[in-house]
């Protein structure tokens, strides 16, 4: 095709797709980790206990302009990821012409991976443009040493170190590239550019100076704490996922590619195959076997991309040598991914969307109940005053952006030591372990209870009364029919009060989630609530009560399971009632419970769905 079309196309999807990014950018709630980038910004350092200073700071220059808005945060890292396909256009036409560098431009504009890139506030926005300008930096330097090309790779690499931990893999990527590659392994004998690379290695003294003063904190996190080091089968699911998100055929493109690079990486010193081939084996396939024995709890998916944006850049001269109809089929099918994923994260961003969402594996548990408790929180504490304490780093992140505060407290939960931010909230003193170090009364408490596994929840509320003593009767706040799930305490007194009145606790053993029942069926379950016990237990469909369950059925197994529960009503505290659902029509309906508390407290359990049958 013509390159002044290909140009054509390529500046009208990038325009249309930059307006999508940006209503999305407005739209979507916070996740955890912007909000947390977010509250670092507020204590403006060069590193932090999970990265170095860049994303805070990219954070802060967009709070700072356009206040605590998610557009305005993400705003930088949208302008750095709308950058991102020119510069793959760049690399491309210096390399292999015109009409191939807005070929690949085009590619990197409809791969979701890149495509969407900077709708979040990531630490990996700036990582990828990092990749990419040093990979820019060595193809003006393959060309000639000139004091241009070393600046660029210089300020490249500084803000690669300060992006992330994990560009320490894109230089190994690149150097695997230098070496496989005849004519980049002559700039390793050149003094110019050592000293580039030495002035690159300046941004890696903010971690450095950070691990050195907090005994390896965050390096030992992000090394060994969240990684197993094992073999597990789960990295084939990794692998599955990239093929998904790349798309099945540029997914298959782009491997082709990597194949055509690695065979042809000597066949002439003036085309950039060997170099291109190495970086990908490090940053594409060196994931890969990663992927078998690293993080497979957290979200990784993105990792690959600058190793898949360097196959990209070369993807369109192997792409020509196919069909016809496979041609067409890579921009077509990487569209409709594209535009599948735009379509999922504007769901996302309504909550009736992700409501519907709920009891599905779709469901973007990352980005519901977050402006839900916010604004319930803003009403019990309105403005700047009154102490706030959140059950863990994620809570107390997203309240301090919603709230627009920098001083919410933060209860020692497993989920901060799992995620790397304790050793950061304990610099910060936000961190509360003890009681004495407690603020002065009242206090608003507030826990994710959905962010504990529903094993350890008794644990949990146990721990709660050792820091904070009996509680009073928490306000159970449900989103999404109870997906997520935030206990809301207001205590009025710091004294340590004798006893633990836990909430309660609950199961519905049938019928189970997602079953078909008549429009008259049976429920059973079991229910209790430690210190105060339970005066009743009420079923409720879709959120109205619609029977008094008879409660008091013994249950020796429950109490044998929850040994340290504290109910006075053990064993008995099974409970059935008969449901009469004929005034509901057949269809999708959410099964719930309300318990009641001897302490006069109300708790509504998590809802399940079950589906009535017609008459």
């Amino acid at each position: 095709m013509n390159p002044g079309n290909l140009r054509v196309k390529f500046v009208a999807i990038w325009s249309a797709l930059l307006l999508a990014k940006v209503l999305l950018a407005a739209s979507l709630p916070l996740m955890v980790d912007e909000s947390f980038y977010a509250w670092e910004s507020r204590y403006p350092a060069w590193a932090y206990s999970d990265l170095p200073g860049l994303t805070a700071f990219l954070a802060g220059v967009g709070t700072s302009l356009g206040g605590q808005h998610p557009l305005a945060l993400r705003a930088p890292f949208l302008l750095i990821g709308a950058a991102v396909p020119w510069l793959v256009v760049r690399i491309s036409r210096r390399w292999f012409g015109e009409g191939i560098a807005w070929s690949a431009g085009l590619l990197a504009l409809l791969m979701p991976l890149s495509g969407l890139l900077g709708v979040l506030a990531l630490p990996d926005v700036p990582l990828v443009m990092a990749a990419l300008l040093c990979l820019d930096a060595i193809a003006r330097l393959r060309e000639r040493i000139a004091w241009a090309g070393l600046f660029m790779l210089a300020a490249a690499l500084i803000i690669g170190a300060l992006s992330h931990y994990r560009f320490l893999l894109v230089i190994a990527a690149g150097l695997a590239g230098l070496l496989c590659d005849r004519r980049s392994r002559l700039l390793l004998r050149d003094a110019r550019v050592w000293m580039a690379l030495l002035i690159g290695m300046i941004g890696w003294l903010p971690l450095l100076m950070w691990n050195l003063g907090n005994d390896g904190a965050g390096l030992r996190f992000q090394v060994w704490d969240r990684n197993p080091w094992a073999f597990h089968a789960d990295g084939a699911a990794w692998i599955a996922i990239q093929f998904l998100l790349v798309t099945p055929v540029l997914f298959v493109l782009l491997l082709a590619t990597l194949r055509e690079a690695w065979r042809r990486r000597r066949d002439d010193e003036r085309q950039p195959w060997g170099l291109i081939a190495g970086v990908a084996m490090v940053s594409v396939l060196g994931y890969f076997l990663l992927g078998f024995f690293v993080d497979d709890t957290r979200v990784s998916f993105h990792w690959p991309l600058s190793g898949w944006l360097v196959l990209v850049i070369a993807a369109p001269i192997v792409m020509g040598r196919w069909g016809r109809m496979a041609r067409l089929s890579v921009p077509f099918a990487a569209g409709a991914g594209l535009l599948a994923a735009s379509v999922f994260l504007a769901a996302a961003s309504q909550p009736s969307s992700r409501a519907a969402l709920a009891g599905t594996r779709l469901y973007p548990g990352d980005l519901a109940g977050r402006q839900e408790i916010a604004g319930r929180a803003g009403q019990l504490k309105p403005g700047r005053h009154g102490t706030i304490v959140a059950g863990d780093f994620a809570l107390g992140s997203m309240l301090a952006f919603a709230l627009d505060r920098a001083d919410i407290l933060v209860l020692d939960s497993p989920l901060n030591h799992k995620h790397g931010r304790a050793a950061q909230l304990q610099q910060w003193r936000l961190q509360l372990d003890r009681l004495a170090q407690a603020p002065s009364a009242p206090v608003l408490l507030i826990v994710d209870d959905t962010a504990t596994a529903m094993k350890n929840r008794l644990v949990v509320y146990h721990q709660l009364c050792e820091v904070f003593g009996a509680l009073p009767p928490p306000e159970v706040m449900n989103v999404d029919h109870g997906r997520k799930r935030y206990l809301i305490y207001q205590v009025e007194s710091l004294e340590k009060r004798p006893g633990c009145n836990a909430p309660g606790l609950a199961w519905l053993d049938s019928p189970a989630a997602k079953q078909s029942v008549p429009s008259r069926f049976t429920t059973t379950g079991w229910a209790f609530k430690d210190g105060a016990g339970l005066s009743k237990v009420e079923v409720t469909l879709d959120g109205k009560v619609v029977a008094a369950a008879d409660y008091g059925a013994a249950m020796p197994n429950v109490a044998d399971y929850w040994r340290i529960s504290t109910d006075p009503q053990h064993p008995n505290v099974g409970f059935s009632a008969a449901v009469d659902a004929s005034s509901f029509p057949p269809g999708l309906h959410w099964l719930g419970l309300r318990l009641h508390g001897m302490d006069g407290s109300i708790e509504p359990w998590a809802e399940q769905p079950i589906r009535i049958l017609p008459p």
